[in-house]
């Protein structure tokens, strides 16, 4: 079975319909995304619209979480919360209860699905976890693979009940090792902070025991040009190139 496992749409419209695209070349048997779907970008109610209408379930990311719950918008930065307030703006009521019925966590075919740091931080991000504390974080759940979001960043973090081992994705597949568990950044769609500014999602074949990235081109200018239009910070159009 393929799964695709997507994350940080941040409301580009551009990106997630050439991800869409890709993946009816790829055909996967699952599509799940972790996340963050608004925020940043020009189109998130058209973003939320899709994914309900494809019927892909989507976790709470933490830009959702302030969007249903304004007293979380005091853990953005200023230019991060800026953009929430222009996103609020942005969505209509009915997109809102979209939102509140996104769960916190998934699981996919035995696999754990979070936004932030398992088993359940919709706000923590993986690299706030020191190095010493991966395997107290690896014994809160019992799950072999975790895939989660948040930071942007394709990276993977491995656990065999004495060594740790992490790294960056790389351009052959990742391949699994049976006593080993993961934890599995899928990076970005709608905003990746990896050098490639194409969007990314991931290929976990789960017969091939294979985690790949996908990597697709789409139009960075339009959304930019979108994104000042709306007058969303200038920051968030200079850093999709």
């Amino acid at each position: 079975m393929k799964i695709a496992v997507l994350s940080d749409i941040h409301g580009n419209l551009e990106a997630f319909t050439s991800v869409l695209d890709d993946l009816a070349s790829t055909a996967p048997d699952r599509v799940v995304c972790l996340g963050d779907a608004i925020g940043y970008g020009p189109d998130p109610e058209e973003v939320v619209r899709i994914l309900s209408r494809k019927g892909i379930p989507t976790l709470l990311g933490n830009h959702e979480l302030a969007a249903i719950r304004p007293e979380y918008l005091d853990w953005f930065n200023p230019s991060a919360r800026c953009s929430l307030e222009r996103t609020l703006e942005l969505l209509s009521p009915e997109v809102l209860d979209v939102l509140r019925t996104w769960p916190s966590v998934l699981e996919v075919e035995g696999a754990l699905c979070v936004h932030g740091c398992p088993p359940d931080s919709i706000t923590r991000y993986l690299f706030e976890v020191a190095a010493e504390e991966f395997p107290k974080l690896f014994g809160s759940y019992p799950h072999r693979l975790c895939f989660v979001g948040h930071t942007h960043a394709l990276r993977w973090i491995s656990w065999d009940g004495a060594t740790l081992e992490k790294g960056p994705f790389g351009r052959r597949p990742l391949k699994l090792q049976a006593h080993r568990r993961y934890i599995l950044n899928v990076g970005s769609v709608g905003q990746p902070r990896d050098g490639d500014n194409r969007a990314k999602y991931v290929l976990w074949d789960t017969e091939s025991d294979t985690v790949r990235v996908r990597c697709v081109p789409y139009d960075i200018a339009a959304t930019a040009e979108k994104i000042l239009a709306l007058g969303f910070p200038r920051i968030n159009a200079d850093r999709l190139w």
